[in-house]
């Protein structure tokens, strides 16, 4: 069963619940409010099937997404101009002609 983390709106705690995707999480366990928030706490180290190995593998923090990006989006750039040309790479994906340094 999946784990989520949640943040209770009306006494701020946070705290990890274990609950099926389809199924409504349980009450908040210090004051039994239901007016929960989900929070996401972690990047995945996967992202749009590139393989991404930042930080420890498992979990990355932004940063560490963000250095990684920083490195590898020059090596895709280039790969994509050889196959594809300059000017398919500059209309068809913009995001890859930003300055990341």
């Amino acid at each position: 069963m999946p784990r989520y983390d949640y943040q209770c709106l009306e006494c701020q705690e946070i705290f990890e619940l274990r609950h099926g995707f389809t199924e409504q999480p349980a009450p908040c366990p210090h004051c039994g409010s239901q007016n929960l928030k989900k929070r996401i706490t972690s990047a995945p180290t996967i992202a749009r099937g590139i393989l991404t190995p930042a930080g420890d593998g498992r979990r990355a923090t932004k940063e560490q997404l963000r250095d990684k990006w920083r490195e590898e989006t020059p090596k895709l750039r280039e790969k994509l101009v050889k196959r594809l040309g300059e000017e398919t790479v500059s209309r068809m994906a913009p995001t890859l002609n930003a300055n990341y340094d």
